[in-house]
């Protein structure tokens, strides 16, 4: 691996953060300093926790930080739930955010498992 931004992972999660964002503008204003900006930071933590991950020198820090940046991924589509029950988002988005969410979480197990497989050798 040369840098995070070799990660597919990473970069999945990067595209994640651009749309949580194109879609969080259209939320109540009422909402920017609780719900959207709680996704947003979310979101966010996903790359920003692998990108640290992979610049640290042991490959049980790297594990520490993906684990990190799967629970953020379970808080997101946690709060992507209550925007959608609140009708801050329409069907159709919930369910591509919630796709999108799926991908990356498999994406970051298979890491997760390469990491530890390697690490065991």
């Amino acid at each position: 691996m040369k840098t995070h931004k070799d990660l597919n992972v990473w970069k999945e999660s990067i595209l994640l953060v651009t749309l949580i964002y194109e879609k969080t503008k259209s939320f109540p204003k009422d909402e920017l300093f609780c719900l959207t900006s709680q996704i947003r930071r979310c979101a966010i933590s996903i790359p920003s926790n692998i990108a640290e991950g992979a610049a640290r020198e042991s490959n049980k820090e790297f594990l520490r930080f993906l684990f990190i940046s799967q629970g953020s991924i379970s808080e997101l589509d946690t709060q992507l739930l209550i925007a959608n029950n609140l009708k801050f988002l329409s069907e159709e988005d919930y369910v591509m955010l919630a796709d999108k969410l799926i991908l990356i979480r498999k994406m970051l197990a298979g890491l997760i498992k390469f990491r530890k497989e390697s690490s065991q050798k």
